[in-house]
């Protein structure tokens, strides 16, 4: 019998990975030894594993610049429409790997690494996760960049580089504390510095009115100094640009009005104005109205709007000289996405320059502005919609303010027309909200100051033209559409599965990758017994590589055959990992009064970060580690049930958890969770999913059969209902044992023996102020979770389901999303023309 593949071996022969020809492996290699040398200043006998990286990712990077550069000279000549996809946050992860991908150098550098005898994936552990993200929304727009590249779209990702990214998550003692992460420590060698086109950002001041129009003066300056990171399409050498702003205090800061601490406070001060883009706020979904927040939205944007028209006046490559200055052409050349509201201050800051900067009249800049501008919204929770405070505005930004006044009352005129004597729609449909301190609502600015206005999956745009902006949506039902979210098959497929990439590539071919439609191919193969087998060893596969990394890290036993049950997402009530915790608690139960029935094994794991302010979620955290302490240490149990808490959930740990995973929890209460994307990442990885009808996972049961997931709980109306008829959690504790007794557990101290009353506030809300209605969902979700049980015990059955899920997993790439938005918000098609390559 032949001896098993290495690990080596065995990626030579996967074919997505791209081919290792001699020549390109010996000019990698010298690459590697020459960027050591004159790069890094090192040899082999001094170099360390973290120089190993560097060299090996500026290697690579070689392989980006010649193909950057021409893409950008491609742009220039054929002067296409571009789009700037402006956010706040870009959840990247690692580029290492990603890029090679792309290029389809993964084998090369692999035998190369392999030859000089060095361990890539030990080099690809040196490199830090780029985390300036909180979680969904900043996700996404990594996943669309990544899908706008591979389209060959003429765009741009515009955000903040933030010194500190998303707070690394410790668990000590059972708690979360967060530490900073300091991502740029050590340098980061996918940026590229642009000092040339540094932009003066203005705060403060105040407005004069004249005759030939208004200036704001007597402002404080703070420049943004933009760094460039190439973003490489899917081997059709497009490679676009993310621009990220950083925060510089001007060389005059705070030298001219010389203070009494003389010259070294002055310089000291320094810091304050680069604080602008010191830190990522680590708030996902909740709005937090502090002043740097503002002062960040503000810089983004005011920097990106310099940026944008500048590119929109020069229109040939190389030259610098205004070509073009009638700015109703702009709406023909720029496409601009406001992601969530976050950028809200666009709208304003373009009608400034046109009027202010550029004096065209007002009616001719808010059509370029309306029809240049378009906007997503990411939630209908009220405690996330960003509402600033009046007086903030006025202090920090009082041009906008008078601006933002502007927009109002001709809005409220046309209101007014439409609907004569409706005072109460007036008051509805303000962008100021009157009462006790008067705030702008920056979702009803991003409605007014767009053409095009999309939720981000069908049911959620459902429910945002039903309720939260029907009163707009009554006035411009043309503007509202549905953009359902997407993810990239690069990252999370073929880079962080290739087990399985390579496994559907043998069946239906290579060409799915850049369209994900053609997995209905493999409809066809759900009877086949070898597919089946290659399914499933693929997973189980994936499921023993994840264990050894989880024995190393938690030094618990993993049962490698039971179910591995995952809910991996930011901690928020309305997500219910309260929810998977009584479901803990009642499968220990029962375990432990049935000893000796077969139970299928299972090991249940819970990842994500809290906000640090939200106790709540810390308290969840908190107790799901709890339940873990005593289930994981009862010899009753032994390797039935295991839970485990996976800490400082981020990029990379999701791509190592989710192929590994069998079941997906998505449990939010319905109506809650816009779309999710976690979601579609299990799916597309061969778990199958335990959910309520929200957000996407609707579409997902559409897609790929409804009896191939297990829904369960209340539907959006049956939730309506119950809010109608009251919520009383107390029926379902009396009614239902084994929630009774799982909430006394709780509450007794049975799994805090030293501290009984620990999770006192945790019972209280459940039982008193439960917004999201766990109890109500908890009876369906347990018998759900028995029917999961019984077909994990008959794995071809199950696997079967998997393919069926797999197989419909086409609309959820993110380059089907971006298609939709680019024909049906940008005006832009997209094309899957190859650039020519250049030598290198």
């Amino acid at each position: 019998m032949s001896k098993p593949l290495s690990d080596h071996d065995r990626k030579k022969q996967i074919s997505v990975r791209g081919l290792a020809g001699v020549e390109n492996v010996t000019e990698l290699k010298q690459n590697f030894n020459r960027h050591l040398h004159f790069t890094l200043a090192k040899d082999r006998n001094v170099a360390t594993k973290r120089d190993y990286y560097f060299a090996l990712a500026h290697t690579v990077r070689d392989h980006l610049i010649g193909r950057w550069i021409r893409t950008q000279q491609h742009y220039y000549e054929k002067d296409p429409k571009r789009v700037y996809y402006i956010s706040l946050e870009f959840y990247m992860g690692r580029t290492l790997q990603n890029t090679m991908v792309n290029l389809a150098l993964e084998n090369a550098c692999d035998e190369a690494t392999y030859q000089l005898g060095l361990d890539m994936e030990e080099l690809e552990d040196m490199e830090e996760d780029a985390g300036l993200g909180n979680g969904g929304l900043g996700r996404l727009a990594a996943c669309f960049l990544d899908s706008m590249a591979s389209l060959g779209l003429a765009a741009y990702g515009y955000g903040i580089r933030y010194e500190f990214g998303i707070f690394n998550q410790k668990i000590i003692n059972g708690w979360q504390v967060e530490e900073a992460d300091d991502w740029l420590r050590y340098g980061n060698p996918w940026e590229k510095a642009r000092p040339e086109y540094m932009r003066p950002v203005h705060y403060y001041g105040r407005t004069e009115h004249h005759s030939d129009g208004v200036k704001w003066v007597d402002t404080q300056v703070v420049l943004a100094l933009p760094y460039d990171t190439p973003v490489p399409g899917y081997r059709n050498n497009f490679v676009n640009t993310m621009r990220l702003w950083s925060a510089k205090a001007p060389c005059e800061f705070n030298l001219k009005d010389f203070n009494v601490g003389g010259y070294i406070q002055a310089v000291l001060d320094r810091n304050l104005a680069e604080n602008i883009s010191r830190v990522l706020y680590p708030n996902d979904n909740f709005f937090e109205g502090k002043e740097l927040r503002l002062k960040q939205e503000y810089f983004v944007v005011s920097a990106t709007l310099q940026d944008i028209i500048r590119r929109f006046k020069v229109s040939k490559f190389g030259s610098r000289e205004i070509a073009r200055t009638d700015f109703s052409k702009l709406p023909d050349k720029v496409a601009i996405q406001l992601n969530d509201t976050h950028p809200a201050m666009a709208i304003p800051e373009l009608m400034r320059v046109l009027v202010d900067e550029e004096k065209l009249d007002w009616v001719k800049a808010w059509d370029i502005c309306v029809h240049t501008c378009a906007y997503t919204n990411h939630t209908v929770l009220p405690e996330a919609l960003e509402r600033w405070p009046v007086d903030l505005f006025a202090h920090l930004l009082p041009r906008h303010l008078e601006i933002v006044y502007e927009i109002n009352r001709r809005h409220l005129e046309r209101v007014a027309a439409k609907y004569p004597g409706d005072h109460d729609r007036l008051r509805r449909m303000s962008l100021i909200e009157e009462g006790g301190q008067k705030r702008i609502n920056m979702a009803h600015l991003c409605i007014v100051g767009s053409h095009a206005v999309n939720g981000v999956a069908q049911i959620h745009s459902d429910i945002l033209k039903a309720t939260v902006f029907k009163d707009f949506y009554e006035m411009e039902p043309h503007k509202f559409q549905n953009k359902t979210n997407g993810i990239t098959p690069r990252r999370w497929l073929v880079m962080c599965n290739p087990g399985l990439a390579e496994v559907i590539a043998e069946r239906i071919g290579e060409n799915f990758i850049r369209d994900l439609d053609q997995l209905q191919g493999l409809r066809k193969f759900v009877n086949d017994e070898a597919f089946i087998r290659d399914i499933a060893k693929v997973k189980q596969e994936n499921k023993l590589k994840f264990s050894v990394h989880l024995e190393e890290h938690y030094k618990v036993k993993i049962n490698p055959n039971s179910m591995f049950d995952i809910q991996v997402k930011r901690i928020h009530e309305y997500k219910r990992q309260l929810l998977n915790c009584l479901h803990m608690i009642t499968y220990y139960n029962r375990i432990k009064k049935e000893p000796n029935k077969q139970w299928t094994p299972r090991t249940i794991m819970i990842g994500g970060k809290a906000a640090p302010g939200y106790h709540t979620a810390k308290m969840i955290i908190r107790l799901i580690t709890a339940i873990g302490e005593v289930i994981n240490n009862d010899p009753v149990i032994g390797d039935r049930l295991k839970i485990i808490f996976l800490e400082n959930y981020r990029v990379t740990l999701a791509e190592k958890a989710i192929p590994a995973a069998d079941l997906s929890e998505q449990i939010s209460t319905a109506g809650t969770e816009a779309s999710g994307t976690g979601n579609m990442k299990f799916m597309l990885n061969g778990a199958l999913t335990i959910g309520t009808m929200d957000g996407a996972n609707v579409e997902m049961a559409e897609e790929a059969g409804d009896g191939n997931l297990f829904i369960f709980g209340m539907r959006v109306d049956d939730v309506d209902a119950l809010d109608k008829k009251g919520y009383h959690a107390q029926e379902y504790y009396n009614r239902l044992p084994e929630l009774k007794q799982a909430m006394d557990q709780i509450s007794g101290g049975f799994f805090s023996p030293k501290q009984p009353d620990l999770f006192k506030e945790i019972v209280n809300m459940l039982m008193h102020h439960d917004r999201f209605k766990v109890f109500a969902d908890y009876e369906d979700y347990m018998k759900c979770q028995e029917k999961v049980n019984a077909l994990y015990k008959n794995p071809k059955e199950w696997t079967k389901k998997v393919i069926h899920n797999i197989a419909g997993c086409g609309k959820f790439s993110s380059d089907r999303t971006i298609a939709q938005y680019a024909r049906e918000i940008w005006g832009m098609e997209p094309t899957l023309e190859i650039l020519s390559a250049p030598e290198l």
